[in-house]
């Protein structure tokens, strides 16, 4: 598979130095090999990236077997995750042709022929497929003005992706997927994709588009400020979402103190004109669980919390409270949770005088 400014051959090389670079880093987990690759021409005289037709400057599940198992001959740890194509055959649908037009899909979100051309990587274990899925504000694709929308879109899914991980053919991560929400149907669309995705450890993974706010098509999770969370998407997405370090529940012989100590680990993940964005780890360190447990800390004067995310942020003067959700009420002994939020005001001197439930942190 060629690109027009790009070889094969530069591709390949440059991922195989990323691989090598980030080897043992357990931070970088794998590489998504090509940004939604998409069809061109007409259907059936296509010029764009195929799946499965056979021609090694156009078959993009063949370019994904060289690359991926290129990057997995210098480093075997790392996933390989491929995402779809637009169009099977490489060709967009001609309605005025006469011929009849296969079923296409989002770029990058058409893996309708994985299950019979599977990408062949040499290490077991490490293909991910990774389809991209959106709305209406990318594009108002023929589906969403079907007279049985919404209750048309799980056979769409069943058809361009979703069978894969029901079949249990390869994992599979819906790599991208989002909307602004301007249109109605779009909030219909995304609660039906995640229910669709399912929840918990059992669910698909995914990760959304985007964090940021400045993507015209979609926007982020971030408002056009920079600072507050869309809460019509946040609200949308939480149930869904798994902390990164889920309690157990505990066990009930658990006594109810809350007695030990804890450590708090404090990072400033992104910083612009008039404020910040923070990550708090939080670990207990003691031998017993701290129930409901709550994080207080200080902050600057002039410092205001704006938003936060895996628990309910409060703020009185300079005292910031953070209560742990329901999902994760408790903290057992060892167990880490992390929380984020965004502030107003700058981002030194750093927080100090942490505690849960009233026992000081390290």
């Amino acid at each position: 598979m060629v690109h027009p400014a790009v070889s094969e051959t530069t591709w390949i090389e440059d991922w195989k130095a990323l691989a090598r670079r980030y080897a043992g880093n357990p931070t970088v987990i794998g590489a998504d090999l090509h940004n939604e690759p998409h069809a061109d021409g007409t259907d059936p005289g296509g010029t764009g990236a195929c799946w499965g037709c056979g021609d090694p400057a156009r078959d993009w599940r063949l370019a994904a077997e060289r690359a991926g198992n290129a990057i997995l001959s210098v480093n075997p740890d790392w996933l390989i995750f491929v995402e779809g194509v637009s169009c099977p055959s490489g060709g967009n649908p001609n309605s005025w042709d006469d011929i009849p037009d296969e079923h296409c899909g989002w770029w990058g979100g058409n893996l309708s022929k994985a299950g019979e051309y599977p990408v062949r990587l040499d290490v077991p274990n490490r293909l991910v497929y990774s389809p991209h899925e959106y709305g209406i504000s990318v594009y108002r694709q023929p589906w969403f003005d079907a007279a049985d929308f919404p209750d048309n879109l799980p056979a769409i899914w069943d058809q361009q992706w979703g069978y894969l991980y029901k079949q249990n053919t390869a994992p599979l991560l819906l790599g991208e997927f989002g909307t602004t929400l301007a249109d109605p149907k779009d909030k219909v669309w995304l609660e039906r994709l995640l229910a669709y995705a399912g929840t918990g450890v059992t669910g698909m993974s995914f990760t959304y588009w985007s964090w940021n706010p400045n993507s015209g098509d979609t926007g982020g999770i971030l408002n056009d400020d920079w600072t507050t969370v869309n809460q019509a998407k946040q609200s949308i997405l939480q149930p869904y979402l798994i902390p990164p370090t889920p309690g157990d529940g505990g066990d009930p012989t658990d006594p109810p103190t809350d007695s030990g100590a804890c450590q708090v680990a404090y990072t400033v993940v992104n910083r612009w004109s008039g404020g910040f964005q923070g990550s708090v780890d939080v670990t207990n360190t003691g031998s017993s669980t701290f129930r409901d447990w709550t994080l207080t800390f200080d902050v600057p004067q002039g410092v205001t919390v704006s938003s936060g995310w895996n628990a309910t942020f409060s703020q009185s003067g300079t005292t910031v409270a953070v209560k742990g959700p329901s999902w994760n009420a408790d903290l057992e002994a060892g167990e880490t949770v992390n929380i984020g939020f965004t502030a107003n005001g700058s981002d030194t001197p750093q927080p100090q005088a942490y505690a849960v439930n009233g026992t000081a942190c390290g």
